[in-house]
């Protein structure tokens, strides 16, 4: 079981990126998806959730309103589309699949690895 995250890069702040979380070797249609950082000197923060039908979504309050989570399960992907992005955004950001829409990192079952997103002038 491989997850692969991907999309990040460096944006000023208030730009945007879409984030992408793909899969190998699996389908993602019955997983749960979760979505979360580690800035550096920090701990891993989940940011948002979904569960496998897509009908239910969680943030952090610290990206609510900014930051939107969707999948497509026909293209096997899940993505977190994150708009004004402030500088404390700045983190590797993973994508982790599970049987639990959570952000709580030790429901999650399966890794992928991550993709830096830096939000700097």
């Amino acid at each position: 079981v491989q997850l692969q995250a991907s999309g990040g890069g460096l944006v000023q702040p208030g730009g945007s990126l879409r984030l992408s979380c793909e899969a190998s070797e699996f389908t993602l249609d019955y997983y749960a998806i979760g979505w979360f950082r580690r800035a550096p000197g920090k701990g891993r923060e989940g940011v948002s959730s979904i569960n496998s039908g897509g009908g239910s979504t969680f943030y952090a309050d610290s990206v609510k309103g900014r930051f939107t989570i969707s999948r497509d399960n026909a293209k096997n992907t899940v993505y977190l589309q994150m708009n004004s992005l402030k500088p404390e955004d700045t983190a590797v950001y993973y994508c982790a699949a599970g049987y639990i829409a959570t952000m709580q990192s030790m429901f999650m079952d399966y890794w992928g690895q991550g993709t830096q997103v830096t939000v700097s002038s």
